[in-house]
């Protein structure tokens, strides 16, 4: 009998970024084996000899987003640009981001709380729950850069500005979902930047 192997034409990269789009819309938990194996044209067989299993799919795909889309909070830890500055970039990135046509959505990394909410899947959304974190302390270190260079009043409670700018951007996803357009969001972001004094006109989107 003649082994049931891939498709001949099977392009890896091209199943990942369908993977993505799947778990991204759905979530961990609402993408079924049977879901996935439509969408990457394959058999059982086939899904578990290229990718081991559908944990291990979902850990490449969520790689895949924060190399590609997820990259948009890298600004944040850029040292080049001033840390207001790195804010508003991230924010208005992240915003336009999250409600482009070609792909579901929202953001994976925010969406990834309720992805896989049984206690026991946590290790399955490992990597998102990093990239919050990760996230989270870059929009802290921004906040100490502001109050140690002046930019803000030494009075400043950073971890609550920080977590005011965090929950914005965690919230950006329900308003993407919601369909919310790029301007609304982006009209959004400039009220939440004036929680920073400053110049607010868009130029750190440039």
């Amino acid at each position: 009998m003649a082994q049931m192997g891939r498709p001949r034409q099977f392009d890896r990269a091209t199943a990942v970024t369908k993977a993505m789009h799947l778990f991204w819309q759905n979530g961990y938990e609402g993408t079924s084996l049977s879901q996935l194996k439509a969408e990457l044209g394959i058999s059982a067989p086939s899904f578990y000899a290229a990718f081991g299993s559908k944990e291990a799919l979902f850990h490449e795909t969520v790689a895949r987003y924060l190399d590609s889309h997820g990259s948009v909070m890298d600004c944040l830890w850029d040292p080049a640009l001033q840390p207001r500055a790195a804010i508003e970039l991230a924010l208005r990135g992240s915003a336009r981001m999250q409600v482009e046509a070609s792909h579901p959505s929202g953001c994976m990394v925010a969406l990834g709380v309720t992805s896989a909410g049984a206690p026991d899947n946590a290790a399955v959304t490992a990597g998102l729950t990093a990239a919050r974190a990760r996230n989270r302390a870059g929009i802290l270190a921004c906040v100490q850069r502001g109050i140690a260079q002046r930019q803000l009043d030494p009075a400043t409670d950073a971890a609550a500005l920080a977590g005011a700018f965090e929950s914005f951007l965690l919230g950006l996803s329900t308003l993407a979902r919601d369909g919310a357009t790029r301007e609304t969001l982006d009209s959004a972001v400039t009220q939440v930047l004036q929680l920073w004094p400053g110049p607010v006109d868009g130029k750190a989107e440039r």
